[in-house]
């Protein structure tokens, strides 16, 4: 409704005796607040003081112009920006500035009806305070999520950067400490780096989400992120995954300071379990020896061609052979057991046991000789494993 030159009059007094009252208003309005929202609490005095005064002196241009602005126009980004960087919720800053809007508003009808002002101005305008209250909550609620999702990613940053310094060895003592303090890890603690890959269909960012959460139960630390295509980080205890799809590498505990040596350890682990086609979260008390057969690819190559390829030529009977020399080892050397897991004659085993001998120029009694045929066969199971077929002595993850 615009104003007629008969109302205009009445309507700048009311405009001016609200003005006057401003300042006693804020100050009862501040109050309110700091006792009713506990995360105003901390916001200070001054920041408060210039808000109000922005949204009053919004009110009334409002009130004599009859008119809202356009969402657009609503410079309320460095206001919401305050709001989250003080920590204060979006639902307790649209709480706040609807209870700041109501009193205006109320404040308005008080004066409008003291003096008198025609009712259907002053219903006109109790409305525009009203669109006024919307269009500026949802203008606030806009900017305020993307100020939140902005912080969000500057702390996703912050973190990666403490872990990425942490894991890689280049952050100083008090840099190590500093960031300690901000994540909730503990200086005085060992903590295990963990560096892990999805298995299955779980995504990247809800692996680190799980693996953390399983890292922090019954009250220890952890701190992951995604780094380098994998989720790393540390943890004080090895998680319990359940039916999490994951294969990661858990390094040995270290302090903070050499969390480094830890990392390194846990790439080459979660490089063997993946070369293994495992499933799961391995140290190396898990894999053990198994872990160097992945590392020295030309060591394996050796033994293969001195225990398994000679076997080769003998076609579908070296294929037993290698399956008797198998057993014999998982079985702690035992013919008999051998014989009645392949549901063959004891005779049978000993036969092929000694064609393997023949075939090689070696003696199965001899101790290097269990060392080294165990490394070969897990070197033939490397090869035909499922996995990656690059990642068996793939340098990405060794490092």
């Amino acid at each position: 409704m615009s104003v007629q030159s008969g109302a205009a009059a009445p309507l700048e007094r009311v405009i001016a005796a609200m003005a006057v009252q401003q300042r006693r208003l804020g100050a009862r309005l501040h109050a309110d607040l700091a006792g009713h929202i506990p995360s105003y609490r901390a916001v200070p005095r001054e920041l408060l003081d210039e808000i109000w005064h922005r949204h009053f002196r919004r009110a009334l241009t409002v009130l004599r112009a009859g008119t809202v602005p356009a969402p657009e126009d609503f410079d309320e980004a460095d206001v919401a920006r305050d709001r989250a960087a003080q920590g204060v919720p979006l639902s307790d800053g649209l709480r706040a500035f609807r209870q700041a809007l109501s009193a205006i508003r109320d404040l308005f009808i008080a004066e409008a009806t003291r003096r008198e002002l025609d009712p259907g101005l002053i219903v006109d305008r109790t409305t525009c305070l009203w669109e006024l209250t919307d269009v500026a909550s949802l203008r606030i609620a806009a900017v305020h999520r993307q100020a939140e999702a902005a912080s969000a990613l500057l702390d996703a940053r912050r973190r990666a950067d403490f872990l990425r310094g942490l894991l890689h060895g280049t952050l100083s003592t008090a840099e190590i400490h500093g960031g300690a303090a901000v994540y909730g890890l503990d200086p005085s603690r060992p903590y295990r780096a963990i560096r892990a890959v999805p298995n299955g269909d779980v995504a990247p960012g809800a692996l680190e989400r799980s693996l953390e959460y399983h890292g922090r139960r019954h009250g220890r630390g952890a701190l992951l992120t995604l780094l380098d295509d994998t989720v790393a980080g540390v943890v004080e205890a090895k998680p319990e995954i359940g039916d999490l799809g994951v294969v990661a590498g858990l390094g040995p505990p270290a302090d903070l300071t050499a969390a480094h040596h830890s990392f390194r350890a846990a790439g080459r682990l979660l490089e063997a379990a993946r070369a293994y086609a495992l499933r799961g979260v391995y140290d190396l008390s898990d894999l053990s020896w198994r872990v160097a057969v992945v590392a020295e690819p030309e060591l394996a190559e050796l033994l293969l061609d001195r225990y398994l390829r000679p076997l080769e030529a003998e076609g579908e009977f070296g294929a037993l052979i290698e399956e008797s020399v198998r057993g014999y080892l998982d079985n702690g050397r035992h013919i008999r057991e051998v014989a009645r897991s392949a549901h063959v004659h004891v005779n049978t085993v000993r036969y092929r046991l000694r064609r393997f001998e023949e075939l090689t120029g070696t003696s199965l009694d001899a101790p290097d000789t269990a060392v080294e045929l165990s490394w070969a066969l897990a070197a033939r199971e490397l090869r035909t494993s499922p996995s990656d077929p690059a990642g068996w002595d793939s340098p990405s993850i060794m490092r």
